[in-house]
């Protein structure tokens, strides 16, 4: 029993067009967590001598959907044996604002969006490969370097008056404290 009415043409309907084919990704994931992915029966290899992985997918969906500009249909076989399906649409695309005709009145804003920053850089050692770095007057955060070493890039117009001003790096796990003097 039909329990759905017939469509009914619409005056609007070109009867040349075709329906919607996606492309079709298939991505077979291995028990030790490599993937194998064809495009339309067509496999899809790893770039150099390398293997898709688990923690590659992303790129690999960006590889195959050319940066999210083509959608595609997607769909992932476990080696458990679940299977996931799903469809990756394109982004859409940004449209670049129109130029204006005539001039815009530069304002407070503009003019502040359009200076050149005055930096200066504050370093010290000591710190612990990669700890948290605190930066005060706490205007930022910054990272140590793999050899324990922080560098800070002071904007000096952010600051009230920096004549006379000083600077402390802290190190978050280390305990290291080093202050500098902004002249």
């Amino acid at each position: 029993m039909n329990l759905t009415s017939p469509r009914r043409p619409d005056p609007n309907d070109d009867e040349t067009t075709a329906p919607v084919e996606l492309p079709h990704v298939l991505v077979t994931v291995a028990a030790d967590g490599t993937l194998t992915a064809t495009v339309d029966g067509t496999p899809f290899p790893a770039p150099g001598e390398t293997a898709w992985t688990r923690t590659t997918f992303g790129p690999l969906m960006d590889a195959i959907t050319k940066d999210r500009t083509v959608a595609v249909r997607v769909e992932v076989r476990e080696c458990d044996g679940s299977v996931f399906t799903d469809i990756i649409r394109p982004r859409t695309p940004r449209r670049a604002a129109p130029l204006s005709e005539k001039p815009v009145p530069e304002t407070r804003r503009s003019r502040h969006a359009r200076r050149v920053p005055r930096l200066m850089e504050v370093t010290a050692d000591g710190f612990v490969p990669g700890e948290d770095v605190a930066v005060a007057v706490i205007v930022s955060h910054t990272d140590a370097t793999g050899l324990g070493e922080a560098r800070a890039l002071i904007d000096l117009d952010t600051l009230p008056d920096a004549a006379g001003q000083e600077v402390i790096l802290l190190g978050r796990i280390s305990g290291t404290f080093t202050v500098r003097r902004l002249t």
